[in-house]
This record gives C-alpha cells, structure tokens and sequence, in this order.
C-alpha cells in the first residue's frame, strides 16, 4: 500500500466527491475515449461500471486500475470491502487471471521443440528457461504424462540462458541435447547457429509470460509455475472436454 500512497493521495477528492454528489454514470464508450490519449498504442482489454463510488474499472496491458468518468484521476491500488475484509481488487484480478486465454495457435509452435509421447492427441505448449530450475522440475512430472504433444518454447530470460538456449536449438537432435540437461544435467557443446529465439522471446512478452514455466493447453488456459503431473493432466482433460463443447 506505501507504494500508490501519492496515487491515493491525489485519488482521495475523487473518490469524495463520486461517495457524495450521487452523479450520474457515463456512457463505457466515453469512458474509453478518455482514457485512450493515456496509453497511446495499448489495448483497453476491458472497460465496466463498478457498484462502488462512482468508479470505473480498466483493464489496460494486464493492469487493473480505477478511473472516474472523465479519466481526469487513476487509482493504482486495492479497493478493501470493510465488511469481509476482503480485496475486492485482488478477487477481480484473480477473475481476469482464470478467464485470460492464449489459443494455441496464435503462438510460434513451428519454432518450437516439438516432443510427442504416446498418440500425441493433447496438445500443450510450455514456454520453458532452460536455467530455471522449476522448469526442470516440471520436465520430471512430464514424464508421467503420456498421449501428448508438448512444444517447447526455448524463452531464455535468465543470466546465460540465450547462449544454453542457441547450443540446445543448434544441436543436431534437439530432443536430446533438451533431455539430457534438463533431466541429466549433461551440457549441451557450445554450438552457433540462426535460431527463432527473438522470435519466441518476443511472442512471450506479447503474451505477458512473466515467469518460467508457463503452460499453455489446447483451450487457450494458462497455469505459471511448476505443477505436478496429476495437475497437468486435469487441465489436460479439461482443455479436451472443453474442445469438445
């Protein structure tokens, strides 16, 4: 909460004033043009009235914030119901977070490390560093999960990771030189070649991939972090019953 204290500070009128005067809401689409000029070139992902004093809530490049109806203050920070004590801010990230989704292909699949096991039906892209050791974990519980497709996506984001990344991408089977360190810990030989990966960093800053791994299934749903393989292969099942729908 220090950190929006100067934020808060110049939002305090607002807000008094919206509690007071009972005014009227404005039209969403006006809101939006208001708020517009702020972020030139960001999307305003989502836009709605809120039932508390007189705010609106924004969705602009992943970040949730409150405006009033002439965009003229913004309020970076929790809105904390008294009665549960509760953020309802937090609630709604955790809302905007569940229903996020990614199709599958809208991501470089043809630059990834393509692994099928068993009938390959299922499909799952894991955006992966290879000096991340929760992604090395996660390899391990892959290994319990059969009658998939997984893409590895090479997103080297740690200190040394580009350089591991090339000589993985560079080595003549892929699969292996991926296996053999990050199940093994056998390094692969320093190799250089063209490779895809600004291509594949640039598709996971467009896709706000924050931390490795992320895992992205057939239905566009999205899990960050490590998880273990009888949690993979729910959202595995899920995302199939999903595509069935």
């Amino acid at each position: 909460m220090i950190m929006h204290t100067m934020h808060l500070k110049r939002f305090i009128p607002i807000l008094l004033l919206c509690l007071f005067s009972g005014s009227s809401w404005a039209d969403e689409e006006t809101v939006k043009k208001a708020i517009a000029p702020h972020f030139p070139g960001a999307k305003i992902e989502s836009l709605r009235k809120t039932p508390y004093l007189g705010l609106y809530e924004a969705l602009v490049g992943g970040e949730l914030f409150y405006t009033d109806e002439k965009a003229e203050y913004f309020f970076f920070g929790h809105i904390v119901d008294t009665k549960t004590r509760t953020s309802v801010t937090n609630e709604r990230l955790q809302e905007i977070k569940a229903a996020r989704r990614v199709p599958l292909d809208s991501l470089p699949l043809e630059f990834a490390i393509k692994i099928v096991k068993g009938n390959g039906e299922r499909k799952l892209a894991v955006f992966t560093d290879p000096n991340c050791p929760y992604c090395k974990q996660l390899e391990k519980e892959l290994l319990n999960i059969t009658d998939v497709t997984i893409y590895t996506l090479l997103y080297p984001v740690l200190r040394g990771s580009m350089e591991l990344s090339t000589s993985i991408w560079c080595a003549q089977d892929q699969i292996k030189a991926w296996d053999d360190f990050m199940l093994r810990g056998i390094k692969p030989k320093d190799q250089d070649c063209e490779t895809p990966l600004p291509t594949l960093v640039r598709s996971g800053q467009e896709n706000r991939v924050t931390g490795t791994p992320t895992l992205i299934f057939a239905d566009g749903s999205i899990v960050g972090g490590m998880i273990p393989a009888e949690a993979i292969e729910e959202q595995l099942q899920n995302a199939a019953k999903a595509a069935q729908q």
